[in-house]
């Protein structure tokens, strides 16, 4: 997709057009303009040529107009003829990380009135800013030197382009996800949640497991909205929830099928694992199994009660792994659903969602995406009490 860009943009073709040395660059599903080669004076004072970068946001293959003024750069601080600092468009110095290993040395802010009506007009602006002086010290000082740059492009997970992350100036962080393979046990209303959420991150795969066919019940708490025709193709859920996903993210495979003991191995070459099931036996078996292959996991739990005519329960978020594993027999209950107050029948979307928030949280903290100051290891919600709760290793 990255090598049709130029072409389907007005704006980034007439900057090739006009002779700039103009790359797309795409990393982690983040993209990026790039101009190289642009002249400007350094404090020596001496001509120097730098590179303009520029987040890209798009609307499929379309270019939008850029909503962010600030321009990064690849080299030294630019000055006057006389070698005095451009104090005027100054934004930040040091490095930045835009992406997995792309940095940039520096950032520029000029921001015109009405801000910039697109990627050329960003671009010869920062152009001009910069050339200026270099153009009076040596009037052949140009940017516009018609050497073709071909565009670049990493492997793509995603169907499009996570905009998002490059807006937000958070795309380097994705590097956490690289390479890496998510299991999710059980498609309820929890389990499905927790995907929709995981899809939306650049790992390399998500696996599903369940067994059951996805019923009318299910199309009441689980993300989206499923159509009558589709209730009554009766699909699987694994299948369904592929295709659904698919539409996204490159990685998601379906597995038909209930984890036993025959097919644990199944989840061998999982990085990490998200449990959403309501039978005791089959936890302790994926519980043991897990730590023994040295894979953490979160499982996760949801118990609602009618009383009074009202609903009132818990939400649990426990998270396992080898070298903290003492407190899942305190708060994980083995019991079968009739037992266990976290596997009542009681589903309600937006209590499924939330749980799947706790637990996704907890797993890019444990990425490292997110800050973690307590590692709490067992979260608690009280409906009634609106009161969250999490323990910390020494406290379980």
């Amino acid at each position: 997709m990255s090598h049709q860009l130029i072409s389907l943009n007005a704006d980034l073709l007439q900057l090739q057009n006009e002779g700039y040395e103009l790359e797309i660059f795409i990393k982690q599903s983040s993209a990026f303009a790039l101009v190289h080669n642009v002249p400007y004076v350094s404090a020596g004072p001496e001509i120097k040529r730098g590179t303009l970068v520029s987040t890209l946001l798009l609307q499929g293959e379309k270019t939008s107009k850029p909503t962010d003024h600030v321009m990064y750069f690849v080299g030294d601080d630019p000055c006057d003829k006389d070698g005095n600092i451009l104090q005027q468009i100054q934004h930040a110095i040091g490095k930045t990380e835009l992406a997995p290993g792309f940095f940039t040395d520096r950032s520029f802010s000029n921001k015109p009135s009405g801000g910039y009506s697109d990627y050329h007009h960003k671009f010869t602006q920062y152009i001009r800013l910069l050339s200026h002086p270099a153009k009076s010290l040596d009037s052949s000082a140009t940017a516009e030197t018609f050497k073709p740059i071909e565009t670049s492009s990493d492997e793509q997970i995603f169907e499009y382009l996570d905009t998002n992350a490059t807006r937000c100036g958070i795309a380097a962080l994705s590097s956490n996800f690289q390479k890496y393979k998510v299991g999710i046990v059980g498609l309820g209303g929890t389990g499905s949640y927790i995907l929709d959420f995981v899809a939306k991150t650049p790992v390399a795969e998500i696996h599903l497991f369940d067994g059951d066919k996805y019923s009318q019940h299910n199309a009441f708490r689980s993300p989206g909205a499923t159509s009558l025709a589709q209730l009554v193709q009766s699909p699987y859920k694994a299948e369904y929830f592929k295709e659904l996903y698919g539409r996204l993210h490159r990685g998601i495979r379906a597995h038909v099928s209930y984890i036993h003991d025959a097919n644990l191995s199944l989840l061998e070459d999982m990085n990490f694992v998200f449990i959403s099931i309501d039978n005791g036996e089959i936890k302790r078996m994926l519980f043991d199994y897990l730590l023994s292959k040295d894979i953490p996991f979160i499982d996760v739990g949801l118990g609602v009660e009618n009383a009074e005519g009202k609903l009132s329960g818990i939400i649990r978020t426990t998270y396992v792994t080898t070298q903290c594993s003492d407190h899942v027999d305190k708060c994980v209950s083995m019991e079968s659903a009739r037992g266990d107050l976290y596997s009542t029948n009681i589903q309600i979307a937006e209590l499924n969602a939330f749980n799947a928030v706790m637990a996704v949280i907890k797993w890019k903290k444990h990425l490292g995406f997110y800050h973690d100051f307590n590692f709490e290891i067992n979260s608690t919600y009280t409906i009634d009490a609106h009161m969250l709760l999490g323990e910390e290793p020494n406290a379980a």
